[in-house]
């Protein structure tokens, strides 16, 4: 009896220990869920924070201190941030799946509303890349990021540059943001921009491009697209020890002899965070292919000598002198994270460049001699400060998640030119001071849908000075300005939109926004040397526009999206004020009487998708622009001609004075041969024509037919892309007047005639991860080296260009 009474406390005793172990041994382990790999170093805390621990070599980790009813958050930057109860990690047998983040950003856009919603959701066409993409594209700029979509076309009017063409616009109707922040502004021209270069491609953690009219969310200028630029954000520890990571980057390319190197670091503590990336390039001039129109050499070029300008035979005319420059970019972020549902977020970005030479202006002819001797264009500089809180609210009436961003803006340029044996160089330089609120709100007002709105404040301050200076005497004297100096742009806007989804395989979304822009000009500084009819301009518009679209996928096969929307572009400071010579023997002049254009449109897209084997993109889309803003001949006091720079010049201004029709098709196509091995390809057909003194004409920024296939192959810690690149041509029926009058940049048909040839180029790109550290990129560019010129381009492409880079990372 006595021995039974033993066993049977010996029996609970084990039975105890067995049970006390399944209480207090809660051994977690968090695994990738594409690969099933233990994930080490992933965070998870509780919602103060005040518990905090992390995976093991092993992905394990203990989850005893969590008490059973506590919601626990997995953090790691690699990958989606998702959060379980205790009780229910319990049910799930202690093992917690993680999606790598590079795959949310395919699904997750923002850029659409300025809040996360799924890609499939939105009505329009949005391509992105993400840091992966950008950093095995390996670009040199931003510009060259963009032109790898596949639906972007560059212009590039010098090596400094690169101007995006979206569906038959550019420059100042298309809109570029970063971090959310609008980098349009008062003095965004409808010249070809380069201030797409100012921002650097090693910080982008992921772009995304809206094809198509974006007024409702970002207002004026959103009318054939939206540049959206995002950047690498501070990684927070989630626990006391540091966090720390890096990489720096070699890079070579030999059609420019470029000279790029990069860094990054990253210190992550529990509530504070700290990014610091620093780039540097230099670039010579550059030297273009071998096979194509003789037209696109430089025979030629400029040299003073003893006090005289001359002209020099180019020994090597593939080589295009002057074109080569060098840039810094610099970015610091500051992260703050209180509370789970409560971040700040501050960065500073600065940007410049040295001198760059203009190489359209200097192949400019006079005769059988040179227009210019230099044409340069100064330090293209761009800082930017922005503060941005955000918060979470499971409580408001008002918003679920709301974002409040304050940031300044501070660009500088300048161009210094002197024509051939004068001894007299022009040279203006504008700054503008910019600065942005911006409130936005989300909310989700039932299970089916949700609406977002905000406000917008902007304020746009000129400078611009003028001077002529004498290179023999060294002596200057004041000379009218580009712009009135002290003028001011000011914008205030509201807007809202709806997205309601009834069911997973149908959803709506609609907006509205108003705007008001206030414009104040003073031109009694350039009356000294203008005589215009007026002293000052102001100008007090308002502009309604609104979008509506469905997306509808009735399986899994297929999907339709449909969109209507309005657009515009308001007057700016460029518009109103601009003193220039915009051609040879021609001036633009102000013109205070301007009111908004507007832009109506259309798009409908259809995706195709066979088992994820074989996916087909397809889209169609259609614009008509409404007074639109253009150059067209003018009167000054009655006067066709007046003298600017010493030259007799037809006058010249901005004008509600057009209308166009823009329309196009695209076609992209996946092939999933297998799980290594895939083909992509990208098509689009762009047609338009405009309105020109009654006369319908091609439109300037409608681009060639243009696509790009790609063949990759991806396994282990190779990657290869076999590409093409290719590019229709352009008739001169087909060229824009505009164009045809700078015939200089173009090739010469059978008639003798000004036209863009079409070409193509065949390029090899290769990555090797040789371990968690280090890696290689390196791309055979224009492997046949053709001679090519990209239309409107001043500036013919790289040659034949092997291009190295070697990437470290901790």
């Amino acid at each position: 009896m006595t021995q039974n009474i033993q066993l049977k406390h010996y029996v609970l005793f084990i039975l105890s220990l067995f049970f006390s172990s399944l209480s207090f041994a809660q051994t977690l382990t968090v695994l990738e869920e594409t690969t099933n790999e233990p994930l080490p170093g992933v965070a998870l805390y509780n919602s103060k924070k005040t518990i905090s621990v992390a995976t093991d070599l092993n992905g394990k980790v203990d989850i005893g201190a969590f008490s059973n009813d506590e919601t626990i958050y997995f953090q790691n930057f690699l990958y989606q941030k998702i959060k379980f109860k205790k009780s229910e990690i319990a049910v799930m047998d202690y093992i917690v799946y993680l999606k790598p983040a590079v795959e949310d950003l395919k699904q997750v856009v923002i850029s659409a509303s300025k809040f996360e919603q799924s890609k499939r959701d939105i009505p329009q066409t949005i391509v992105s890349l993400n840091a992966k993409d950008i950093a095995f594209a390996n670009p040199q700029t931003s510009a060259d990021l963009l032109e790898n979509t596949g639906n972007i076309y560059i212009q590039k009017s010098q090596l400094g540059g690169g101007s995006p063409i979206i569906r038959g616009f550019s420059t100042n109707r298309l809109l570029i943001t970063v971090d959310g922040v609008r980098m349009n502004n008062a003095i965004f021209r409808g010249g070809n921009l380069q201030n797409i270069i100012s921002i650097d491609p090693f910080a982008v953690k992921n772009t995304e491009v809206t094809l198509g009219a974006g007024s409702v969310v970002y207002g004026s200028d959103a009318i054939g697209g939206v540049m959206s630029f995002y950047t690498k954000k501070p990684q927070l520890s989630y626990k006391d020890e540091l966090f720390f990571n890096g990489s720096a980057l070699a890079r070579y390319a030999t059609a420019n002899n470029e000279k790029t190197g990069h860094f990054d670091f990253n210190l992550g503590y529990k509530k504070w965070a700290f990014l610091t990336s620093l780039s540097y390039t230099d670039f010579d001039d550059l030297r273009t292919g071998s096979h194509g129109p003789t037209e696109y050499l430089r025979p030629n070029y400029v040299i003073r000598e003893n006090g005289e300008d001359i002209v020099v035979d180019n020994p090597d005319p593939k080589v295009q002198v002057p074109t080569g420059y060098n840039q810094i970019n610099l970015m610091q972020k500051v992260r703050y994270e209180p509370s789970d549902n409560l971040n700040f977020d501050l960065g500073l970005y600065y940007s410049t460049t040295s001198d760059y030479p203009r190489y359209d202006r200097l192949i400019r002819p006079d005769g059988d001699a040179l227009r210019s001797a230099e044409w340069e264009y100064g330090p293209q500089e761009w800082f930017m400060g922005n503060l941005q809180l955000t918060k979470l609210s499971s409580s408001s009436n008002l918003y679920d998640k709301i974002q409040a961003t304050l940031a300044y803006q501070n660009f500088k340029e300048s161009r210094s030119d002197r024509d051939f044996q004068d001894v007299i160089r022009q040279i203006r330089s504008e700054s503008v001071d910019a600065i942005s609120f911006n409130l936005d709100l989300e909310k989700k007002t039932s299970e089916k849908a949700s609406i977002f709105y905000g406000v917008e404040y902007l304020y746009n301050i000129v400078g611009s000075e003028g001077r002529d200076e004498n290179i023999d005497t060294d002596t200057s004297q004041d000379n009218v300005t580009r712009y009135p100096n002290g003028s001011t742009w000011q914008s205030i806007a509201a807007y809202t939109s709806l997205k309601f989804k009834p069911n997973p395989k149908f959803v709506f979304q609609t907006g509205l926004r108003y705007n008001q822009i206030l414009i104040d000009a003073d031109f009694t500084e350039n009356n000294e040397f203008l005589n215009l009819p007026f002293d000052d301009a102001q100008i007090n518009t308002g502009a309604l526009t609104g979008t509506a679209g469905i997306t509808w996928s009735p399986s899994n096969l297929i999907q339709w999206k449909l969109n209507a929307s309005t657009a515009f572009r308001a007057p700016n400071i460029d518009d109103v004020g601009k003193v220039f010579d915009s051609e040879p023997g021609s001036v633009v002049v102000p013109n205070k009487d301007l009111k908004a254009e507007y832009a109506y449109g259309g798009e409908l897209g259809l995706r195709l998708n066979f088992n994820k084997k074989i996916i087909f993109d397809l889209a169609t889309y259609y614009t008509f622009l409404d007074n639109a803003l253009i150059r067209r001949d003018f009167e000054l006091n009655g006067q066709r001609e007046i003298e600017y720079d010493g030259e007799l010049s037809n006058v010249q201004a901005i004008q509600n004075a057009s209308k166009a029709w823009i329309y196009g098709f695209e076609a992209g196509v996946e092939v999933h041969f297998s799980d290594y091995f895939k083909l992509r390809s990208q098509y689009n057909v762009i047609g338009g024509t405009e309105e020109n003194d009654g006369v319908e004409v091609p439109v300037r920024h409608v681009a060639p037919n243009f696509g790009r296939t790609h063949f990759v192959f991806n396994k282990d810690k190779l990657k290869l892309d076999a590409f093409l690149v290719y590019n229709n041509e352009l008739s001169f029926n087909q060229l824009a007047p505009s164009e045809i009058e700078k015939d200089y940049l173009y090739a010469t048909d059978q008639n003798g005639n000004p036209y863009s040839p079409s070409w193509y180029t065949v390029n090899l790109r290769t990555q090797y991860q040789f371990d968690d550290n280090l890696s290689i990129t390196a791309s055979l560019e224009n492997i046949t080296d053709q001679r090519y010129r990209p239309y409107s381009s001043g500036i013919s492409a790289a040659g034949r260009n092997l291009i190295l880079a070697l990437k470290y990372t901790l």
